[in-house]
């Protein structure tokens, strides 16, 4: 069985590439990601390549195994059914569930897993709009087919909902529910942008002004 180090370094792995489109991920990008020394991360990689769960090559970085993307989709359908299972059954909120899944991942079976999926309906996504991936790793991609882009390249006029945030941290997470910025909420561009990187949205009925960097990280389908 992968140790919990293992099933991190392989999960913050997927999770880099993914979000670079599959480029490999470079050893600061995960010592950054995880806290921890670039040398610490050179000698975990050793580990991942002798497991065949990795290749790393100097100067070009590390890429997922065939074996190491279905354990890392493996960890990301845990750690995302345990935050909705948080959320709608301890009615714990969106900013908390995530340090909480992080412990719970590595210590819950495949069968619990699968009871809590059964449980909640076989979502497609988490609380944050991340698409869970299924039991064979497919199907990560949420179901609707709408054209997605971040708030920030929307243009002024345009009309989105919240579909994902991707920064997750505790407080932008607090600020987007302050905001009344939550998934699912409908609202429109009245400015973009509005001068000193802001633009300024209409939500709720009521205008707000949105820092051009936030909104980066909020991903929308057009509401119309």
């Amino acid at each position: 069985m992968p140790s919990l180090t293992v099933e991190n370094y392989v999960k913050t792995i997927y999770q880099i590439m993914a979000a670079q489109n599959g480029q490999p991920a470079s050893t600061g990008q995960i010592a950054t990601a995880l806290a921890v020394s670039p040398g610490t991360v050179t000698s975990m990689l050793k580990t991942l390549d002798a497991a065949r769960l990795a290749t790393h090559r100097p100067y070009e970085g590390v890429a997922l195994t065939r074996a190491g993307k279905l354990l890392a989709l493996r960890m990301l359908r845990r750690h995302r059914l345990i935050e909705l299972f948080l959320l709608r059954t301890l009615d714990m909120s969106w900013d908390e569930v995530h340090d909480e899944a992080e412990h719970m991942e590595h210590a819950v079976s495949d069968l619990l897993v699968d009871r809590i999926d059964i449980f909640l309906g076989h979502p497609d996504v988490d609380p944050h709009g991340d698409p869970i991936p299924q039991t064979d790793g497919q199907s990560l991609q949420p179901p609707d087919e709408s054209p997605t882009l971040s708030l920030a390249d929307c243009a002024t006029g345009q009309t989105f909902t919240l579909t994902r945030v991707l920064d997750q941290s505790v407080d932008f997470l607090r600020y987007l529910t302050n905001a009344g910025l939550v998934l699912g909420a409908t609202g429109a561009v009245e400015c973009n942008p509005d001068g000193a990187g802001l633009m300024r949205i209409c939500l709720n009925n009521r205008a707000m002004m949105l820092a051009i960097d936030a909104a980066g990280k909020l991903i929308v389908t057009d509401a119309q």
